[in-house]
């Protein structure tokens, strides 16, 4: 299993993360579009915040469950606790060293219609 690190813009705010990355998740909702995020998921026991604890905001909207992690010195978002699973993490990958974005195999998330994708979602992955 690879150990990947990544950090904000200005370095702050510092993580990392174990596993394979060979998926990301394109989400259209109306922050992720806006960030350009491209996010691959990690549960807690194999993500590491290393730096910036005290540097982060958080930011939430709409029903206030996911948590949107952000660098209050260079205003970069490198990680999220999803609306669809708060007590995951998702790294946005455009934030992690060494990886090759044009390798990623992409899957759209369609965040504007949230509930009916949301629901797709979990049944697919439970279909395996």
């Amino acid at each position: 299993m690879t150990t990947h690190q990544g950090s904000c813009h200005c370095g702050r705010v510092t993580f990392e993360f174990d596993g394979d990355v060979g998926i990301a998740i394109e989400c259209n909702c109306s922050i992720c579009r806006r960030k350009g995020a491209l996010w691959h998921g990690t549960d807690n026991a194999r993500f590491r915040l290393l730096t910036g604890e005290s540097d982060l905001g958080v930011y939430r909207f709409g029903t206030q469950t996911a948590s949107h992690y952000f660098c209050t010195t260079c205003g970069v978002s490198p990680f999220s606790h999803p609306r669809i699973a708060p007590a995951a993490w998702v790294v946005n990958l455009r934030c992690v060293d060494g990886v090759d974005l044009s390798k990623l195999k992409v899957f759209p998330f369609d965040g504007q219609n949230w509930e009916a994708a949301a629901q797709q979602f979990l049944h697919a992955r439970a279909a395996g």
